[in-house]
């Protein structure tokens, strides 16, 4: 019996319009009524994340920023693993060194050093996530999107290190794929201490080590009493493999990678249009 459903947010739970469809929406709120705990795991920083959400009236624990940051439903902070000062400044000075395009994220704000970069990487990362979608389209849905554009400009990443703000991931983009990123991720790891995914080919995600969906998962389910073989985890990408992996039943997006799809127990056909409300129906129907 599933007790507890972690889900993707980008290219899983979210349409190509960045949105919860009526039907995934639906499956959330029945899968709650009859007790199976609904908890949203994304790179996303909470503010963002929560925004989006409340349009659909959907309430959930989160995942945030790939596991740096882990909330119950009430909102409740129960774990948190940021990234040390010291590191934050080594990956800054790499980053900037090899001219990439990079964003800071803490607990409460996603901070940005380029505004209109900032829209046309996201926009390609909405192109990689949605096969068919444009670039003029995404670049449309991006600068229209409050969740996007809900984020705070700074002329000096540096700065932001004086501050008592701690930080809990740091993403780069580059639209030229995953070639582009070879070098920097040896680079940033050798480091130390750190983990590096991607929610799709044009990033990468650095966080604390620990900071992984898969562990703070596990841990969120220890918390709660819930064991390994009563947990599901739905997803796409790279940035799921943890959790896809460490979950009792894992689950791939009919749009997921083919390194996902090796990994899951269970795939769906449907798309993230509703396949996410497809699996739930699947759970419901098998708890009953």
């Amino acid at each position: 019996m599933i007790k507890l459903v972690a889900c993707d947010l980008d290219g899983t739970l979210f349409n190509s319009n960045m949105i919860v469809s009526k039907e995934n929406a639906e499956a959330i709120h029945k899968a709650q009524k009859i007790g199976i705990e609904f908890l949203v795991a994304t790179g996303r920083a909470p503010k963002e994340s929560k925004v989006l959400l409340k349009d659909a009236n959907i309430h959930t624990g989160f995942i945030n920023l790939n596991g740096a940051l882990v909330y119950d439903k009430n909102g409740n902070l129960k774990i948190k693993h940021a990234i040390s000062k010291d590191k934050a400044h080594q990956i800054i000075n790499l980053l900037h060194k090899n001219n990439f395009y990079f964003e800071i994220l803490t607990t409460n704000n996603v901070y940005s050093e380029n505004i209109n970069a900032r829209i046309s990487n996201i926009a390609h990362l909405m192109v990689d996530l949605n096969p068919g979608m444009t670039f003029k389209q995404a670049v449309a849905i991006s600068a229209a999107n409050k969740s996007i554009m809900n984020m705070t400009m700074i002329d000096s990443f540096e700065k932001l290190l004086d501050t008592p703000e701690e930080i809990m991931k740091i993403i780069a983009f580059d639209s030229r794929g995953p070639a582009a990123f070879v070098d920097i991720k040896k680079s940033i790891e050798k480091i130390g201490d750190l983990v590096i995914t991607s929610s799709s080919s044009s990033n990468i995600e650095i966080n604390n080590i620990n900071a992984q969906k898969g562990i703070a998962l596990l841990d969120y389910a220890k918390l709660n009493g819930i064991k390994r073989a009563e947990i599901a985890a739905i997803g796409d990408n790279l940035n799921d493999e943890s959790m896809i992996r460490d979950a009792g039943i894992g689950v791939a997006m009919g749009n997921a990678i083919p390194a996902i799809k090796n990994l899951a127990q269970l795939k769906t056909k449907s798309n993230n249009e509703n396949g996410v409300a497809h699996i739930l129906n699947k759970f419901i129907q098998d708890n009953a």
